[in-house]
């Protein structure tokens, strides 16, 4: 498989999509996928107002198609519906080419955050744009249920994995001399995190956030008491994970959230929101506990032991990830071709439209 991966996120942004893109190609190379990458490094691009580390990039069909001239792939797998995910469906369109998509994050709640769009407006937006694919990938059980009640269809399920060679339960000082208990969160510091529902919170101990964003100065000011320590990546990350007591994940809008399981992974429990995400990563594992009141979970996470959180991110892996992300492409490329053969009167069996 020479596969083409079109995407508007990707480095330096930090983040879930990133990241899980990157198993992706370290998986699929030991399978023998060719993997191509369309991002923002290819095309002119400005950084997005209020949020740098986003580029949108200047990318029109008639270049996507020149790409895919160039690097003639067999599959094609569009991860955004940025300006590059946009011109790579025209692309796919024009010519008649089968294509996968993945449905990755909650526009439509992340723009009512921040302007005055009805999120009804913006789902009839994403429902037209996946409804084009041949198989439309989701993280989780819950959001298939909620996406196919709001009438997209194709929907495949693609999990998320963890690294748990590097996220492991180990003595760290990573936060020594902050007085704890303490209370993590480990994400981009953004309105549509509800972070400011963690930071609002009357607990013992310190909160830390490890993260940066547009709202980080925001609630850096509001929140003098709490320690924000930026970015952090790699091994530092999961010594900070393990010196930490419990990790608070106040989000209402993400679709899974990989910080979970690398939480987990280092033997940390969770507080969360009984939302989509948490619901599917922590109900009944008793590695987490899930309460519209989070103070009363961050409290009684305290009490969960570490050997339990990492027992059950060793069933998260990344190769099984993987055995979804490249079976559905294959599946979706399949069911994509005789579709395209039937709609043009030609015999179903089964070619390459160059």
């Amino acid at each position: 498989m020479r596969l083409l991966i079109a995407t508007d996120a990707w480095h330096p942004q930090v983040n879930g999509v990133v990241r899980s893109l990157e198993q992706m190609v370290r998986a699929g190379e030991a399978q023998g996928v060719e993997p191509i990458f369309l991002t923002p490094q290819d095309f002119r691009s400005v950084p997005m107002p209020g949020y740098t580390e986003i580029r949108l990039s200047f990318v029109t069909r008639a270049g996507l198609i020149r790409a895919f001239d160039g690097h003639a792939p067999t599959h094609v797998h569009i991860a955004t519906e940025g300006p590059i995910g946009y011109a790579a469906r025209r692309a796919c369109l024009a010519r008649g080419r089968p294509f996968t998509t993945s449905y990755h994050t909650r526009f439509p709640e992340y723009l009512a955050a921040r302007a005055p769009v009805p999120k009804r407006w913006s789902y009839a937006w994403l429902r037209r744009f996946h409804a084009a694919a041949s198989g439309t990938m989701v993280s989780t059980a819950s959001l298939k249920r909620e996406l196919t009640a709001r009438g997209f269809a194709n929907l495949m399920t693609w999990t998320r994995g963890v690294d748990t060679e590097l996220f492991r339960p180990q003595v760290s000082d990573a936060l020594a001399g902050i007085p704890g208990p303490i209370f993590l969160f480990v994400g981009r510091v953004a309105v549509e995190k509800n972070i400011s529902a963690f930071l609002g919170l009357d607990l013992p101990g310190t909160k830390v956030v490890v993260g940066d964003g547009p709202d980080r100065a925001r609630l850096q000011g509001l929140h003098p008491e709490a320690r924000f320590l930026g970015i952090k990546t790699g091994e530092e990350l999961a010594r900070i994970y393990a010196a930490a007591d419990v990790f608070v994940f106040p989000s209402l809008t993400d679709t899974f959230g990989i910080v979970l399981l690398e939480a987990l992974a280092c033997g940390l429990p969770v507080a969360a929101f009984p939302v989509t995400g948490p619901l599917d990563v922590l109900s009944g594992t008793g590695a987490g506990v899930l309460d519209d009141d989070l103070r009363a979970a961050a409290l009684a996470a305290l009490e969960i032991p570490r050997e339990r959180c990492r027992e059950e991110a060793l069933r998260h892996s990344w190769a099984e990830s993987a055995r979804q992300f490249y079976r559905n492409i294959e599946m979706a490329h399949a069911v994509g071709l005789m579709r395209a053969a039937q709609r043009n009167r030609q015999p179903t069996r089964i070619v390459e439209l160059g």
